[in-house]
């Protein structure tokens, strides 16, 4: 394996040092490094952070290939920083077999851009009937720790009780789409006075916070771990708070696009911004921004939402929700709360790569950069600014609801235990 010595990179934004990364680990860190042989990368001028893990992908295999695959999605992954990710379990067939989510933790060895950590569905089919095997895929190869419907809500409190408690077995988590069934029916947009102008159904605020009300008293009842998946209302952030204060174990993450966008996009009718749960008030991404930075909202999680052109590309009303967000979350972040001083990069590296390993329970990534830690790397650039081109995406989708916006930061390089995935900003 090759041997590579980074120069002068800030780590966390501290003062420049150099790395050397040897049999997939990082073997040296300090001022005025050399080593006979290695491939020298000059990081002057950039971050060296820990690999990011989202803990909230969607890599669509098996069964929509024609909107990702396992290789492009960890890809894009690799573009955006990342080094290891977890795949939602929403695919066709839905991962709730130990044989799926092996077919996808094997398909993202295969590729090589990042490690895949299935996420497996609560329920069989998604359905909200039954429970799905979760003892089998927790033992399986995939080992299994996170499971999920997203993209529906675990609505039966019952079903969700008995998944709180099975999971605690193997030390799982249950993260949930926090999502009333009943007060959304037909949802198009936030619930407001412009949901009513635009002659959209709304989803109201409530539908997201009475679930994750409901789940917290649960997860405090059977002492069990919750996660919430996307929280995009202020109330959401307040009922987190609180519930933590209280002592009950529960995390939450927050979306790059819940950061940056609100619900006035809906009133251009472009469904690029039809997402679910949808976007919010200003208010909204303003508690978000706050909820992140005191630590109640403990992760960004990017809920890459890949869609084929024709499943977007159509009117709002029949549109797919959803959109993409591996490549552009740590510029959105920076955006939102690195540059208005509300995070420092010590805390994005909390927010998007410690805190997301612990939570899915993932030994090798979430790492602090030091000497024995596993050579997980991303060199990123925060004087960059870019305008988003779909086309240069590495994503078998377009649907960037950043397109022709300018941001700042760039990822320079990305490396999988030593190896780069990423290399003067494009594959390697």
């Amino acid at each position: 394996m090759t041997t590579y010595l980074i120069q002068n990179a800030a780590v966390l934004g501290g003062e420049p040092t150099d790395l050397l990364l040897a049999d997939g680990v990082v073997r040296e860190m300090g001022p005025g490094l050399s080593a006979d042989g290695a491939e020298v990368v000059d990081a002057t001028g950039l971050v060296a952070l820990p690999g990011l893990v989202d803990l909230h992908t969607h890599l669509r295999e098996p069964g929509r290939e024609d909107a990702e695959t396992v290789e492009t999605g960890t890809q894009a992954a690799a573009m955006g920083g990342f080094t290891a990710v977890h795949a939602m379990a929403n695919t066709e067939p839905v991962a709730d077999t130990a044989g799926v989510v092996e077919q996808v933790w094997r398909l993202g060895r295969e590729a090589g851009f990042c490690d895949v950590y299935p996420v497996g569905a609560v329920t069989v089919g998604l359905q909200g009937e039954r429970l799905a095997e979760l003892g089998a895929m927790a033992d399986s190869a995939a080992r299994v720790r996170v499971f999920s419907d997203d993209g529906k809500c675990v609505s039966d409190a019952v079903l969700m009780r008995r998944a709180l408690e099975y999971v605690k077995a193997f030390d799982g988590v249950v993260a949930q789409h926090a999502q009333e069934p009943r007060l959304t029916e037909g949802a198009q947009m936030n619930e407001g006075e412009l949901s009513g102008r635009l002659g959209l159904t709304g989803w109201p605020a409530v539908a997201e916070e009475a679930i994750i009300a409901r789940d917290c008293l649960l997860a405090a009842h059977v002492g069990s771990r919750l996660h919430v998946c996307h929280v995009s209302t202020a109330g959401s952030v307040e009922i987190v708070r609180e519930a933590k204060r209280k002592g009950v174990d529960v995390t939450a993450e927050a979306c790059p696009h819940h950061l940056i966008l609100t619900d006035e996009l809906a009133a251009t009718y472009d469904p690029i911004y039809k997402v679910n749960p949808p976007l919010r008030t200003a208010a909204d991404v303003e508690a978000l921004r706050a909820g992140l930075a005191d630590g109640t909202i403990d992760i960004v999680a990017t809920d890459h939402a890949p869609h084929p052109h024709e499943d977007k590309d159509c009117e709002w009303a029949a549109a797919a929700f959803g959109m993409l967000g591996l490549e552009t979350a740590l510029s959105v972040v920076q955006a939102t709360m690195v540059d208005p001083g509300l995070l420092d990069w010590a805390g994005v590296a909390e927010r998007m790569s410690y805190a997301p390993a612990r939570i899915g329970r993932v030994a090798d990534h979430g790492r602090p950069l030091e000497v024995g830690a596993p050579a997980n790397v991303v060199l990123y650039d925060p004087a960059a600014r870019r305008t988003i081109d779909p086309t240069e995406s590495a994503s078998l989708s377009r649907n960037t609801p950043y397109r022709g916006m300018e941001l700042p930061g760039r990822v320079v390089a990305t490396f999988l235990r030593g190896r780069p995935t990423v290399l003067d900003g494009k594959l390697a």
